[in-house]
C-alpha cells in the first residue's frame, strides 16, 4: 500500500534518533500513481513512481508476473523538477489480479520497490503492488465515520420499561458497570432498543456519522446476540421489526446508511433451526450443521448427538456449508437470510459477517472464499451499492483479493499497531487474546506492521478497511492509553490514516472498559444533556467532531496515497495527498527532537495552513520545521 522512503527494508532508528523518510521512491494505488478506474482483463494500465533526486536512480523498470514468468519491461521519464524525477510504465492486466514491482538501476547494483518499500536485497512477491479487475467497495463505506451500536448499551426508550425480562437475563440499572467476566457478561441486560437509538440520531449526525452499523438484532440468548435463536425476525426486547423498520427510514431520511451483523459461521443452540436438527435426523435442518467429525472443538452433550461448537462452544453450533440448504436459507433462496433484510421495510445498505474468517472452514474443508463472493454477489443482486464487511482479527491477506468480503474490520493493520504505540509503559490492560498487557513499542514497529498488513492487499481494498481504535469486543482506547491527550493522538491517527474510521458508541466520549464485556458501556445521556460528567466528556467529543468534520472537508484525507515523512520513538510524519491537495499529519505520543522536512512540499509562495492540532509546523529557509513537543497533534495542508 505504502511505501517507505529509505533504502532498506525496515524503518528501525537508534534510540532517540529521527528518521526522515522522503529520499527514497514511492509509489502506491491512490490517483497520483494508477487510475482510479476498475481495469477489465486485457487491458494496459500507466502505472507511475516518483524518484527523489538523491535516491541514486539511475534507470527504472517495472517487473510484472504473466502466466507465472516475471518479465522486465521498461518505464519511461514522465516529467520532475529539481527535486525528484517521475516515471511511467504500462502494465497489461493479464489475470484478475495483476501484480507488480519497481526494478531500481543504482550504482553498485539495484534495488526493488514493493508495498512495503525499498528492498537492496532479493524479495518474495506477496507484496508487491497489484492491480485488479474486481469492483471496488461503494464510495459511501468509506466516505465517512462509521458507527458501531451496541444496542442493548446505547439507549432506552419509553417502551422499554414495559417490556417482559427472559429467563436468561439478569436486569441491570442504566448506570451500573458492566460485567467483564462470569456469567453476567453475557446475562446483564440494561434494555437499550431500537426507538432508542433513533432517539439520539442528532448525536451521530453531529458527529460526522455516515454509517450506522449494528451488532446482531436478532434474538437470543444472550446481550450481544450472536447466538441468534432465529432470523426471521428482530427480538421483540428490542422493539421488533417494526422498531428496525422505523429506524432504518429514520437513518436514511437523514441521508445515513444503516449495515446489520449476521453470523454465517454458527447460529445459537436456542435456534429453531438446531432445534429441529436435534429432534429429526431426517430434517432437512440436520443438513445444516456440523456433526461429530472426531475433530476439535466438538461438543458431546448428555444424552444427545455430539456436534461441532465455535471453538467448542456448546451454544454456537457451526453449520456446514457443504450443506446445498446452508447456501439456500442463508444466501441464495428467494428469502435467504442475507437478501431479506436488505428490502423494504429495513432496506439495510449492506453486512458486516461475524467470524467471517470462519466461515466454511473446518480441516480440509474450506468454501470461505466461495461464501464471500456468494454473499457479495447477493448483496449486489437486491442493492448494486451494497457492502459487505468481514470480522477478521489477524492476517487477513489470504481472503482479501477484491472478488470477496469489500474489507475487514483492520485489528492487524490499524487497531494492534496503534494501541502498542500509544499504550503507556506499565500498562495492565490485555493485549485482546494474548495473555499479555499491551506492549510499549516505538514509532517504527506501527509503521512497520501497518505498512506490511496493507502491502498484502489491493491498494482499493487497504483503502477502506475499517480502521478502528476499539470495538465491542476489545478494551476501550481511553483505558488503553490512560489519558484525554493520547486520545486526541489517537483520534487523529485515525481520521488521518486511509481507510474508512469507524468508533464504538462510547469512545468518542471516554468511555472506559478494560475487556471487551467490560467495556460494553451504556451511553450516559442525562450528563450530556447537563453538557458533560464523569462518563461524558465533552473536550474528547469536541475533539472527535472536529477530526470527523475535518476528514470530510479534506480530498487527501479521504482518498489520498500515503508517504512516510519521518519517524521517531514517540513520533511520525506523514504525508496524504491527491493530485490536487497534500496535508502533513504529525503525532507525538510525547515529546520528541522533531524534525525539518524538505521545504519544497509546501507550495511556492504559500505558508503551512494549519487545519487542526497546536504542534507548530512552520516554513524556514531551511525547509518545513516541525517543533518536537508532545503529546500532541498536528494537521497541515502544504498543498
Amino acid at each position: 500500500m505504502t511505501t517507505h522512503a529509505t533504502p532498506t527494508t525496515a524503518p528501525s532508528t537508534a534510540p532517540g534518533a529521527v528518521r526522515a523518510l522522503l529520499d527514497a521512491p514511492h509509489h502506491d494505488g491512490s490517483a497520483l500513481f494508477a487510475p482510479t478506474a476498475t481495469p477489465a482483463l486485457g487491458d494496459e494500465v500507466t502505472v507511475r513512481v516518483r524518484v527523489p533526486k538523491g535516491a541514486g536512480v539511475r534507470d527504472v523498470r517495472i517487473r510484472t508476473v504473466r502466466d507465472g514468468e516475471p518479465r522486465l519491461l521498461p518505464a519511461r521519464r514522465d516529467g520532475g523538477d529539481a527535486h525528484e524525477d517521475w516515471y511511467a510504465a504500462d502494465v497489461v492486466v493479464h489475470h484478475p489480479v495483476t501484480s507488480y514491482r519497481f526494478f531500481l538501476d543504482v550504482p553498485g547494483g539495484y534495488r526493488w520497490l514493493d508495498g512495503r518499500g525499498v528492498h537492496d536485497r532479493e524479495v518474495p512477491d506477496a507484496a508487491s503492488f497489484r492491480l485488479t479487475t474486481h469492483a471496488p467497495a461503494p464510495g459511501w463505506l468509506r466516505d465517512g465515520l462509521a458507527y458501531q451500536v451496541f444496542p442493548d448499551r446505547f439507549a432506552r426508550s419509553a417502551a422499554a420499561d414495559g417490556r417482559d425480562v427472559p429467563g436468561w437475563a439478569v436486569p441491570a440499572a442504566w448506570d451500573d458497570e458492566p460485567a467483564g467476566s462470569g456469567p453476567l457478561a453475557g446475562t446483564q441486560l440494561f434494555g437499550g432498543d431500537l426507538d432508542g437509538v433513533a432517539l439520539h440520531l442528532d448525536h451521530l449526525q453531529a458527529l460526522g456519522v455516515r454509517t450506522l452499523y449494528l451488532t446482531p438484532v436478532f434474538p437470543g440468548r444472550s446481550n450481544h446476540r450472536y447466538d441468534a435463536a432465529t432470523f426471521d425476525h428482530v427480538d421483540p426486547l428490542l422493539g421488533g421489526d417494526a422498531a428496525y423498520a422505523r429506524l432504518a427510514r429514520a437513518v436514511h431520511d437523514r441521508g445515513m446508511r444503516l449495515m446489520g451483523d449476521v453470523t454465517t459461521n454458527h447460529t445459537g443452540d436456542g435456534h429453531e433451526w438446531f432445534a429441529r436438527a436435534l429432534e429429526d435426523p431426517a430434517s432437512p435442518e440436520r443438513g445444516l450443521y456440523l456433526w461429530d467429525d472426531g475433530g476439535p472443538d466438538v461438543v458431546r452433550p448428555d444424552g444427545g448427538d455430539p456436534y461441532v461448537g465455535w471453538l467448542g462452544h456448546g451454544s454456537l453450533p457451526k453449520l456446514d456449508w457443504a450443506a446445498d440448504e446452508t447456501w439456500r436459507r442463508m444466501v441464495t433462496g428467494e428469502d435467504a437470510v442475507i437478501a431479506r433484510y436488505l428490502r423494504e421495510p429495513f432496506a439495510l445498505d449492506g453486512w458486516r459477517v461475524d467470524v467471517a474468517n470462519m466461515t466454511g472452514r473446518r480441516g480440509s474443508a474450506d468454501r470461505t472464499h466461495a461464501v464471500a463472493r456468494a454473499l457479495r454477489e447477493r448483496i449486489l443482486a437486491e442493492r448494486p451499492d451494497g457492502a459487505l464487511v468481514a470480522e477478521h482479527f489477524h492476517d487477513a491477506a489470504g481472503d482479501l483479493a477484491g472478488d470477496g468480503w469489500h474489507a475487514t474490520m483492520n485489528y492487524a493493520g490499524f487497531t494492534r499497531p496503534a494501541w502498542s504505540w500509544l499504550v503507556p509503559e506499565g500498562s495492565d490492560v490485555s493485549f485482546l487474546d494474548l495473555p499479555v498487557p499491551v506492549p510499549r513499542r516505538p514509532a517504527a514497529a506501527m509503521v512497520e506492521t501497518m505498512r506490511e498488513v496493507a502491502a498484502l492487499v489491493p491498494w482499493q481494498v487497504a483503502a477502506t478497511q475499517w480502521n478502528m481504535l476499539g470495538s465491542h469486543d476489545t478494551p476501550r482506547l481511553r483505558s488503553i492509553v490512560g489519558s484525554r491527550e493520547l486520545v486526541e493522538v489517537a483520534a487523529t491517527l485515525l481520521f488521518t490514516y486511509p481507510g474508512a474510521p469507524v468508533v464504538f458508541a462510547g469512545d468518542e466520549v471516554g468511555a472506559t472498559g478494560t475487556n471487551g464485556e467490560h467495556a460494553r458501556t451504556t451511553m450516559a445521556w442525562d450528563q450530556a444533556a447537563r453538557g458533560g460528567g464523569p462518563r461524558w466528556d465533552a473536550a474528547t467529543l469536541d475533539v472527535y467532531r472536529s477530526l470527523s468534520a475535518l476528514r470530510s472537508s479534506s480530498g487527501a484525507l479521504r482518498d489520498g496515497g500515503l508517504r512516510w515523512a519521518a519517524v521517531h520513538d514517540d513520533a511520525v510524519a506523514y504525508l496524504r495527498e491527491t493530485p490536487h491537495e497534500r496535508v502533513l499529519v504529525v503525532l507525538a505520543r510525547a515529546p520528541w527532537p522533531g524534525v525539518r522536512l524538505p521545504g519544497h512540499l509546501l507550495a511556492p509562495g504559500a505558508e503551512p495552513e494549519v487545519l487542526y492540532g497546536g504542534l507548530p509546523v512552520r516554513a524556514t529557509a531551511d525547509g518545513l520545521a516541525v517543533d518536537g513537543d508532545g503529546p500532541g497533534v498536528a494537521v497541515v495542508r502544504l498543498a
